[in-house]
């Protein structure tokens, strides 16, 4: 049975590991989750619930929290939402509302990705990307963009796609990199992030 050490890492990493882990296995296999939070607890039951899956059980001991659970169908019934919290405002949150930037799609798309490529380059990241209406292509069917944002995710980079944007596009069941996002999540963080930078 695959283990899943999440202990210690921030939010939203445990549910991150837990979506990864998850996707490694088939329907009825199981893993364990090793979390330190009662946060992380809440987020991944919410994840759980709403993607499916099962959590069988949670046993407490000290500190640690150790959840057995087992893989569903993966059919989405509902948004989740997921909650970090926060002492202070972070600095930057991107909005990626189209799967390119300007007018013209073939040179948007080109300019995009140079976007997230010097991001990596320079280690110029934002805390949060929140992609929404076609922007959620990217997250899903986009093999160009899929690295880069994977990339970005493994630097720490929150990374959630509108749930709503992708039932609409029928991409429930196509996401790559990072978690489905409620409208929470996107108002949230409006108030939260010092900045922002909107794409389309």
């Amino acid at each position: 049975m695959k283990e899943v050490d999440a202990r210690g890492l921030p939010c939203p990493q445990p549910v991150i590991k837990t979506k990864e882990a998850l996707d490694e296995i088939q329907p009825g296999e199981k893993i364990r989750v090793l979390i330190d939070s009662e946060v992380s607890l809440q987020n991944i039951q919410k994840f759980l619930l709403a993607q499916g899956h099962k959590l069988l059980s949670i046993e407490k001991l000290g500190e640690e929290i150790h959840l057995l659970i087992e893989k569903g169908e993966g059919i989405p019934s509902e948004d989740y939402t997921i909650t970090c919290p926060t002492e202070e405002s972070k600095n930057l949150l991107v909005i990626v509302a189209s799967d390119h930037m300007g007018e013209d799609k073939d040179l948007g798309r080109i300019l995009l990705k140079g976007f997230f490529e010097t991001m990596l380059a320079q280690n110029l990241l934002p805390e949060r990307i929140f992609f929404m209406n076609t922007g959620v292509k990217l997250t899903t069917l986009d093999e160009t963009f899929i690295p880069i944002l994977k990339e970005l995710e493994k630097r720490g980079v929150e990374i959630f796609s509108c749930g709503t944007c992708l039932k609409y596009y029928n991409l429930e069941n196509e996401l790559k990199v990072g978690l489905r996002g409620g409208t929470d999540t996107y108002l949230e963080a409006l108030f939260i992030y010092k900045k922002t930078i909107y794409i389309r």
